[in-house]
């Protein structure tokens, strides 16, 4: 890899952009794709893909065998809320490979006793989250059932394009949050992009199998495309 190539590839990793590499393997003759750049990209369809699965592989595009090396950020999750969904909902997307931080205001709640191995910031989402410089690769879930905690890191989730934005509560709980927000000023279609009642619809009666049902979202909205999900959301690799 050229040196100029390899200095592009580490810019943009280091700033939590996807990018690629296209190698042609005949003539070795390579080229990094930036995030900005894809939607006029030859490849674009085939790129997209491949970020969305974060997995590299060898593809064919008229006769030449392109090797498609994928640098994709890691996906992080933000738990808004130490609560008893959050004890399994962590390990969870642990062991799914995302970089995930609880936050919650609340110290009796917000304990290392109470979430080992994860780590955990007993303070205000308007304090820790502009720091914490939320992206395209970031999921949020607002669990406090506290609109005091709960809108104020939703308002930041919407302003970073966060791929997943998810917020605990009933119907009529949500229809007062979106008058909140609205308040806020968010617009009626950005505030499509919370889903809400949080996770899918298996049936979850327990705070583990809620959180199964939210893991299992987050993965939809990261890994599908965006026409297979039903609700607006932002393209991972824009």
């Amino acid at each position: 890899m050229k040196q100029d190539t390899l200095a592009q590839l580490n810019a943009e990793r280091l700033a939590r952009r996807p990018v690629v590499v296209v190698t042609n393997i005949a003539t070795g003759e390579q080229r990094l794709v930036k995030a900005t750049d894809l939607a006029n990209d030859p490849l674009h369809a085939e790129i997209d893909k491949h970020l969305r699965i974060g997995r590299s592989e060898l593809i064919q595009v008229d006769g030449d065998n392109l090797f498609l090396n994928i640098y994709a950020p890691t996906a992080r999750l933000v738990i808004v809320g130490a609560v008893h969904i959050s004890q399994t909902l962590a390990p969870l997307a642990q062991s799914l490979g995302y970089d995930v931080c609880i936050v919650d205001p609340r110290s009796a709640f917000a304990s290392p006793e109470r979430f080992p191995d994860v780590q955990v910031i007993a303070d205000w989402p308007e304090t820790v989250l502009p720091p914490m410089n939320l992206d395209r690769y970031t999921a949020v879930a607002a669990l406090t059932h506290d609109p005091k905690i709960d809108d104020v890191a939703l308002l930041n989730a919407l302003e970073r394009n966060c791929f997943y934005i998810g917020a605990l509560g009933s119907r009529k709980t949500h229809g007062r949050r979106l008058d909140r927000l609205k308040a806020a000023g968010e617009s009626d279609n950005s505030l499509t992009r919370i889903r809400s009642p949080i996770g899918m619809d298996i049936g979850a009666v327990s705070p583990a199998e809620i959180a199964v049902s939210v893991m299992a979202q987050i993965t939809a909205a990261l890994r599908l495309p965006a026409s297979s999900i039903n609700v607006p959301r932002v393209s991972i690799p824009a």
